[in-house]
């Protein structure tokens, strides 16, 4: 049983990590509100099983204790204005959260219960989208192209320093890339492995930990900037999701969807022309040998149960970002809230 040790700004501790549960057939859903404020927030992660925590605008940031559904915020505040969150990630002793746009704020749990700045990054066209961890030590996060490539920072010593990887270590960008900071899943983990989605329906890998990189065009919808891979997610080293299509056309359904069963070295479109169309998240259900999918957006939650071929749609209620608890329940978060999500057959 795994155990999470570590000082959160708020005060509290938390612990152990359960069984993944097999997932259903999902038919329905049930959604109970849990925390609600004037705020966007679209970055949610689990610290474990009993620890939910959040970040989002206005510089809101928090967490709920899923036993008592109790909600602990606080607000972060910098010299230059109101920082807005839209990735954070964690690991086995620290929270991390990174604002967008102009400067980038990156913090990290501190001593004494506070948060420290450990990066910052300034620039007209500064703007980071996403973060993960692969390990307790290296980490990285990605934000659109400034100076000539895609920006990518990469931690070594678990979060205290972060170094910006130089353009020569990186395929050449297609015009502005980035990547959507619609709820912080641009990118996916596995091993050694890391497969970031961008504006421009690429995907960036490197299979070692962020040494070197490779980049794929995949058949993805990216004609214009409000198209692209806007979220993707891998069940195994093999088998992946990614999700896009046109915020500004969200019934579109051409060319936005799309599945990998080999590590990502090809995908194949799925479902085109079939709903659901835009999805800002798209995660697997966990022990659903990577058939069962949920997606989530403002226009709705959607379910496949086989693999991404077809889908169904469980509710009309509008979310950014989702994260599983076990195999039958999630958390998703969006405009001026967070919820439970609990589904059955």
């Amino acid at each position: 049983m795994k155990s999470y040790f570590f000082l959160f700004v708020l005060g509290f501790l938390v612990l152990s990590c359960g069984p993944t549960v097999k997932s259903k057939n999902f038919t329905s859903v049930i959604i109970d509100p849990v925390f609600e404020d004037s705020v966007s927030i679209r970055a949610i992660e689990f610290l474990d099983v009993n620890t939910l925590a959040f970040a989002g605008s206005n510089g809101l940031y928090g967490t709920v204790d899923i036993p008592s559904q109790k909600v602990r915020t606080n607000t972060m505040k910098y010299h230059t204005g109101i920082p807005e969150f839209r990735a954070i990630a964690h690991t086995d002793t620290d929270f991390f959260m990174l604002s967008v746009a102009n400067p980038a704020l990156l913090y990290k749990t501190g001593n004494g219960g506070k948060m420290d700045l450990v990066y910052m990054e300034e620039g007209e066209n500064v703007f980071y989208d996403a973060m993960k961890f692969w390990n307790n030590t290296e980490g990285i996060a990605v934000g659109d192209t400034v100076d000539g490539c895609i920006s990518i920072i990469i931690t070594r010593d678990g979060g205290q320093q972060w170094e910006k990887l130089e353009c020569d270590l990186l395929p050449e960008p297609e015009g502005a890339e980035g990547a959507f900071a619609a709820s912080n899943t641009n990118i996916g983990i596995v091993g050694d492995s890391v497969w970031i989605g961008t504006t421009a329906g690429r995907i960036f890998h490197s299979g070692d930990k962020g040494k070197t990189w490779n980049v794929q065009q995949t058949p993805i919808i990216h004609d214009k900037e409000t198209q692209g891979i806007y979220s993707l997610d891998f069940y195994n080293a093999k088998i992946g999701y990614a999700i896009g299509g046109d915020f500004t056309e969200p019934l579109a359904n051409k060319n936005n969807k799309m599945r990998t069963d080999d590590g990502g070295a090809s995908w194949k479109i799925l479902a085109d022309g079939e709903s659901p169309g835009y999805k800002s998240c798209v995660q697997f259900v966990p022990g659903s040998g990577g058939q069962g999918i949920l997606a989530v957006g403002f226009t709705g939650i959607s379910y496949s149960n086989d693999g991404g071929q077809s889908w169904q749609k469980l509710s009309n209620e509008s979310f950014y970002t989702l994260r599983f608890l076990d195999g039958n329940t999630a958390y998703a978060a969006g405009k001026n809230r967070i919820a439970k999500l609990s589904f059955g057959n």
